[in-house]
């Protein structure tokens, strides 16, 4: 399809490298004989790249999930940390685990994925890449044995581009109310306590009058973060939005 043939043993040959937190370089690891909990204490392969003019957006997300700093390479791999930190599945989110290799051909290919991400239906594989650039030719290559390479393992890949505006905008949102120390506890409890199914926003906020409108506001969304009470997040969230409790 892509110019070669791909046969199982590229996955079984493949080898990758990967840094662990004590600072060492651990290098042509067996792909299928690297336990998981290793892996789960791997740091980025890669460091940031600053040069004039660069391009891509890099930084450093705190996420809720982690409980700690993780790092990004754009805005497009921003919005899928969001989206993972949002997700009650995911358990742990590690960026560019490793440098997965395999030898194709004749040829050797590397490449670094840009998540792993630790859930509760087991081990997924993120690469982040624009939908115009999906299927060129050489991403498209690299993304095949990619696939093909993880699967060997029983793990799940994923390719993944832009989300819907709204829903990632309304998740951009919440993501800012997603520190649970900031919020009385007091005032947590007495929302959590309440019955809000087919209840407004606006609603809410009037029923508690022992507290200042914008702490209950903020807590209602830190709520809706934590997933306690679920919303409509594919229109712009507002006051009119109705709440209910997830099944």
């Amino acid at each position: 399809m892509w110019g070669f043939c791909m046969g199982m043993s590229a996955a079984l040959s493949a080898t990758l490298c990967f840094r662990s937190r004590e600072g060492d370089l651990v290098k042509d690891a067996e792909w299928l004989g690297v336990p998981l909990d290793t892996l789960r204490a791997a740091v980025p392969w890669r460091t940031f790249r600053w040069s004039k003019g660069q391009k891509h957006y890099s930084g450093t997300y705190w996420s809720a999930t982690q409980c700690d700093h993780v790092i990004y390479e754009s805005r497009l791999e921003l919005a899928r940390l969001l989206f993972a930190d949002f997700d009650t599945s995911v358990l742990g989110i590690i960026a560019q685990p490793f440098l997965l290799a395999v030898t194709l051909d004749g040829a050797a290919r590397r490449h670094v994925p840009d998540f792993l991400l630790l859930t509760t239906t087991g081990p997924v594989i993120v690469d982040v890449k624009p939908a115009h650039r999906v299927t060129a030719t050489r991403v498209a290559v690299t993304f095949a044995w990619t696939r093909q390479v993880v699967e060997s393992r029983g793990w799940r890949y994923e390719v993944w581009s832009e989300p819907p505006t709204s829903r990632l905008e309304n998740i951009r949102l919440l993501a800012g109310y997603r520190r649970p120390w900031l919020f009385d506890q007091h005032l947590t409890n007495a929302l959590m306590s309440e019955p809000f199914d087919g209840v407004s926003l606006t609603d809410v906020i009037s029923r508690q009058s022992r507290w200042p409108e914008q702490s209950v506001k903020a807590t209602v969304l830190h709520l809706l973060w934590k997933q306690h009470f679920a919303t409509d997040l594919d229109h712009p969230l507002s006051r009119g939005h109705l709440l209910w409790t997830p099944t």
